[in-house]
């Protein structure tokens, strides 16, 4: 009963929060396929994803169809992020004692450098001091 409770919400996650989601459209691609099988049956499969995930989404006649296929829109990922992060607040003004708000924003923080390459460092092999 715990390994099928821990199956249902790794799933459960895994559907929700990641882009594995994505993958209960596979069935669209072989549609699509089909579909361009018709229109040209020398078509391969290679050459079908080939042209509708290397080449970025080209506004063609079937520009709507294309989007419904799996990682081609970002929408549910978008909304990931944005209920994921929190925006960090950077400025604001205080109101002192006295009553007067003072002109200049406060800083609150100093966002970190990414560029930094502290992250890096983990990815060093260790070293003999």
């Amino acid at each position: 009963m715990k390994k099928l409770a821990a199956i249902f919400f790794l799933t459960t996650y895994l559907f929700s929060s990641t882009e594995a989601g994505e993958l209960l459209k596979l069935p669209l691609v072989f549609l699509h396929f089909t579909e361009h099988k018709q229109e040209n049956c020398r078509i391969s499969l290679l050459q079908f994803l080939d042209m509708h995930y290397m080449h970025g989404s080209p506004k063609d006649k079937d520009f709507d169809r294309d989007m419904q296929l799996p990682f081609k829109s970002l929408a549910h990922y978008a909304a990931s992020i944005t209920s994921t992060f929190i925006p960090l607040l950077t400025e604001m003004s205080v109101q002192p004692d006295d009553g007067v708000l003072l002109d200049q924003p406060v800083p609150l923080q100093t966002l970190p450098s990414f560029a930094s390459g502290f992250h890096a460092l983990v990815w060093q092999p260790p070293r003999i001091c």
